[in-house]
């Protein structure tokens, strides 16, 4: 069964006055794998904040795994868009990892064994168990996603929200990226903001624009009207010059 974990019912966000959601309706499933694409301002980030209880909308209902957000939120990992450290700060990769259990556990306790076995399990997973003693400063862009990911699995979460997880990653590293993902929606729902529609396309199973209002259809398949409505300009400038095709199945 394909249970609803998250639900939007018409939801707005207002900014000192000025609308950044307007209308939003979604609705996210077990195991789903969603892309949100759309222009930069367009209230990419403010959903995810959303879902997250974050941020509170000026209207509507948000309901995560049958819950408020504010409660919701234990079972969700999130990846925020941009991760800002001192890269000369000499703290490990296995620290890091392990800040994701901070929640769970104790105050002024050490870190359990379990908390321990799960930070050893989520870099096994992300493919960084080796570099655990590494300083995180001295990682690749790619490298480093991978352990912001990993901090976020040891949370063991039923969804994983990614802000633009391919800033500041080369394409071979996209490419991985886009392969550990498909490993994890094995084992819960993704939701990815991405700016790259036909990377996107190719992975993702569902695909929703958004600026300001969601256009969204439970599938793969984006209309022309959808994407020139949220992009505000002609479907070919979209997507360079190739038909808004680009977003249906690759073969």
């Amino acid at each position: 069964m394909n249970e609803e974990i998250v639900r939007l019912e018409d939801a707005w966000v207002h900014f000192d006055g000025v609308s950044v959601l307007e209308e939003v309706d979604l609705s996210i499933n077990q195991y789903d794998f969603l892309g949100i694409i759309g222009p930069n301002g367009g209230g990419k980030t403010t959903l995810l904040k959303v879902i997250l209880g974050l941020l509170k909308p000026s209207r509507g209902k948000v309901t995560v795994f049958g819950h408020t957000p504010e409660k919701g939120r234990k079972f969700v990992g999130y990846v925020p868009q941009y991760s800002l450290f001192d890269r000369d700060f000499p703290v490990s990769i296995w620290d890091v990892v392990l800040m994701g259990r901070l929640e769970h556990k104790k105050r002024f306790k050490r870190f359990s064994e379990e908390d321990k076995k799960l930070a050893y399990d989520a870099l096994e997973t992300v493919e960084m168990l080796d570099f655990k003693d590494a300083q995180i400063g001295k990682l690749s862009g790619g490298q480093q996603q991978r352990v912001f990911i990993a901090r976020a699995l040891v949370a063991e979460p039923k969804l994983l929200l990614l802000d633009e997880p391919m800033a500041s990653v080369d394409s071979p590293m996209q490419t991985e990226l886009y392969e550990l993902f498909e490993k994890l929606r094995q084992r819960m729902a993704i939701v990815l903001v991405s700016h790259d529609i036909s990377a996107v396309s190719i992975y993702v199973d569902k695909i929703a624009c958004l600026n300001r209002r969601l256009f969204y259809h439970d599938s793969k398949e984006l209309t022309a009207e959808d994407l020139e409505a949220t992009y505000q300009c002609p479907v070919e400038i979209i997507a360079h010059g190739v038909p808004h095709r680009v977003l249906k199945e690759h073969k």
